[in-house]
């Protein structure tokens, strides 16, 4: 038998083959899809690498193809990439993607939000910060329910400093990466009478013993594991070859550490955001991670996506234009990805008398489109605050047309005018228990679950609403003596409400009752960033009390509301606030009350200044570039703001609109101009300050009514019958031009214009 280690004659002197490494596979046919700057932004694998993606540019599918070149090239493993999200939703949409142009490999990336790779870091090296593995993720309900345990042992007074205040200061500390001991002086510790920080370190601690974190502490207590477990950080640094970040604009402090230092070894660094779109510092998001990310990263390359695939060049003419009065921004110029496109209808700016006649051409511009065969899927309204929704709301509801609220109920589904709703309601009927138990403690008067038990059985024993048992049971020592009291005062003060709803117009009374119950004042106490918000829309909500002459009709008027749910797939509207539609396109776009004080928001810009002002622009950026095919903007020269009426100006971002992408109207008398192509009379210097703005028509005094020419510009004569949709039937007493004096049937006498009259 052969020896097996013995050379062969023929290969013993043979020279040993060199190595050749194997040929990586050929360029995946998928690339061919991507424009020029996608391709690009694809194929740029090698160091850190920001993508500027313009709305509708393509950036999901920039991400998603880079992600599968990076897997099909075998320039990584899949457990190497490391891709970040900010919504489960869109790392749903990636994996799926990813999977469908590499297959299997994809469900092995760590791709996720923040949140969720910040948990999957933390279950394995927890002990680091005093977490085991299993801890729990408190939601919302638990974190408050602990703080004010907390706050409660500190006598903390709840009333001036509310717990949710307190939780909003330490949640934003945490989003700038901020344990207890690195918060400094400045930094929101005054509040709760100083003892902020000292009440942050309390929540941690009793956190830690309770083996649990909130969603702030999930990137927090990462960054703690990472500083001081320099051998934990580096087995990630180096695991991870690629980095993918979407939305980079988003981030805020904590999360832009968390990827510095994570890319510190291979720098693969690809974020993929837009600085235009940067529309979220009120919950912490940081638009310098964006802006200094050269400085951050000398060698990075930038790569810009200006081809729009969703909106008509005219339409991005106008966007681009207004974003364009930015200064802090990186800079790009959208244009149309569509050869031969058209350029589009224009952006329709309309000027109207006040709000609810918006409403009215709104929702009249909606049928219309539906008459044209449009869908109303394809049709959105958005406005820069919800307590603007209700004058849209109530005139849907009027017409018909089917409507969906997206990203929060209805005006009257929310809490607090649920509440208002309540304190009406019992006022109306005594035996509305229902009502009773929902605002019996609302402000907290200490009469808790335990005493609204005993007066429930009294009721039931009774047979009788519970507010006669309330008054029965005040006269006995079944209750505290602050319960009893607080009950007695409850019960006194609903009894003169009743006495006034007669005599009292609607609005006003539903006024005092909010002053006098505490409840406003609650709201005004209220640190929370959802406060001032809560505040806006009571006073609308009272504002539009003021069109009804009897509170029995409105409360009939809201159950109806109520029950005009939208049924199961039905087609409807979209309503929303801007911030709500970020990532959404539709056909057609309405975005009503362009005025100054309300977009550009003043309370932003008192708080803010001009860091405020550009955030306001990016927001009416982000509006325009919604719109596919047709963008519609109003204003109007008057609105009731908090039941009181005041003249408004037209915001400076139709100023900052190119006049040859715009088609202006204004209804006769308004402003200077008007109708098509008039102008606004805005110049270029009141473009910052508002001071080039032309005042709108003031309302109009008696005194101003001494000429009285015999006819008006549209042919109306004193005596006269007409109508008018708001106010109804009237017979002309006074002329002055387009200015009228109409003593009408119902409303009494009121000076409108003659344009907004129909013969009777």
């Amino acid at each position: 038998m052969s020896d097996p280690f013995e050379l062969n004659d023929e290969t013993a002197f043979e020279p040993a083959k060199p190595y050749v490494p194997a040929a990586p596979p050929p360029p995946p046919v998928w690339l061919d899809k991507l424009n020029p700057e996608q391709r690009e932004a694809v194929l740029a694998t090698d160091g850190p690498v920001l993508v500027l993606s313009g709305a509708g540019t393509g950036k999901t599918r920039v991400l998603t193809t880079r992600l599968g070149y990076i897997l099909s090239q075998r320039l990584a493993k899949p457990w190497q990439i490391l891709a970040v999200t900010f919504t489960n939703r869109a790392a749903r949409e990636m994996r799926e993607r990813v999977a469908a142009l590499v297959g299997p490999a994809a469900e092995a990336v760590w791709l996720g939000t923040f949140h969720a790779l910040g948990v999957r870091i933390l279950r394995k090296h927890g002990e680091a910060v005093g977490l085991r593995s299993n801890f729990t993720i408190l939601d919302a309900d638990d974190q408050m329910r602990l703080l004010k345990q907390l706050m409660e042992a500190d006598d903390i007074d709840s009333k001036k400093w509310p717990a949710q205040g307190l939780m909003g200061v330490i949640q934003r500390w945490k989003d700038r990466g901020l344990t207890p001991d690195k918060v400094g002086q400045g930094q929101g510790t005054e509040y709760a009478a100083g003892r902020a920080q000292q009440l942050y370190r309390a929540y941690q601690e009793r956190l830690k013993t309770l083996n649990a974190a909130d969603f702030g502490d999930l990137l927090l207590h990462c960054l703690t594991v990472f500083q001081e477990q320099p051998d934990v950080l580096k087995q990630y640094q180096d695991q991870f070859k690629y980095v993918l970040v979407d939305e980079y604009q988003d981030t805020n402090v904590a999360q832009y550490l968390w990827l510095r230092l994570l890319t510190q070894t291979h720098r693969n660094l690809c974020c993929v955001g837009d600085d235009d779109q940067s529309i979220y510092s009120w919950r912490g998001a940081e638009v310098g991670n964006i802006l200094r990310f050269e400085k951050d990263f000398p060698d990075a390359k930038v790569i810009r996506l200006e081809r729009n695939y969703r909106s008509t060049p005219t339409i991005l003419s106008a966007a681009s234009h207004l974003i364009a009065h930015n200064e802090d921004r990186l800079g790009k110029t959208l244009r149309t990805g569509h050869d031969n496109a058209e350029l589009g209808a224009k952006v329709k700016v309309r000027g109207v008398w006040d709000g609810p006649e918006e409403a009215r051409w709104v929702v009249d511009e909606v049928e219309a489109l539906q008459r044209a065969g449009h869908k109303l899927p394809e049709m959105a309204i958005l406005v820069r605050a919800g307590f603007q929704m209700l004058e849209f709301e109530e005139r849907l509801i009027t017409t018909g047309i089917p409507y969906r609220v997206v990203g929060g109920p209805r005006f009257y589904e929310r809490m607090e005018i649920r509440d208002a709703v309540a304190y009406l309601r019992l006022i109306h009927q005594a035996e509305d228990d229902l009502a009773f138990e929902r605002i019996v403690n609302k402000p907290k008067r200490g009469l808790g679950d335990t005493t609204l038990q005993k007066i429930h059985q009294l009721a039931r024993a009774l047979n009788v609403p519970m507010v006669e048992a309330s008054l029965r049971m005040i006269e006995t020592d079944e209750l505290r003596a602050q319960a009893r009291n607080s009950l007695r005062t409850l019960v006194a003060d609903f009894a003169r409400w009743r006495t006034l709803k007669d005599v009292m117009a609607p609005s006003e009374l539903a006024a005092m009752v909010l002053e006098e119950a505490g409840y406003t004042a609650m709201w005004q106490s209220d640190k929370s960033p959802e406060a001032p918000g809560r505040l806006d829309n009571l006073r609308e909500f009272v504002s539009g009390l003021d069109e009804w002459d009897n509170l029995a009709g409105f409360l009939d008027h809201v159950s109806l509301v109520m029950e005009n749910d939208a049924q199961a797939g039905q087609e409807s509207l979209t309503l929303m606030t801007l911030h709500a539609a970020k990532g959404l396109e539709f056909d057609s776009i309405f975005l009503p009350g362009w005025e100054e004080d309300i977009f550009p928001s003043r309370r932003s810009l008192e708080e803010n200044g001009q860091k405020a002002l550009e955030e306001e622009r990016r927001l009416a950026y982000v509006g325009l570039t919604r719109a596919r095919k047709r963008v519609f903007v109003s204003f109007a020269a008057n609105r009731r703001v908090y039941n009181q009426w005041q003249s408004s100006i037209p915001s400076r971002f139709i100023d900052e609109l190119p006049k040859e992408s715009v088609e202006q109207q204004s209804d006769a008398g308004l402003y200077g101009g008007g109708g098509s192509g008039g102008g606004w009379g805005l110049s270029d210097s009141g473009a910052r300050s508002g001071a080039g703005f032309r005042r709108p028509v003031r309302m109009i005094e008696a005194e101003e009514w001494e000429s009285k020419p015999r006819a008006s510009v549209h042919g109306f004569k004193i005596g006269d019958r007409v109508f008018h949709q708001k106010f109804g039937y009237g017979l002309v007493e006074e002329i002055d031009g387009s200015k009228l004096a109409i003593a009408f049937d119902k409303a009494g006498r009121k000076k409108v214009l003659d344009s907004f009259l129909e013969p009777s």
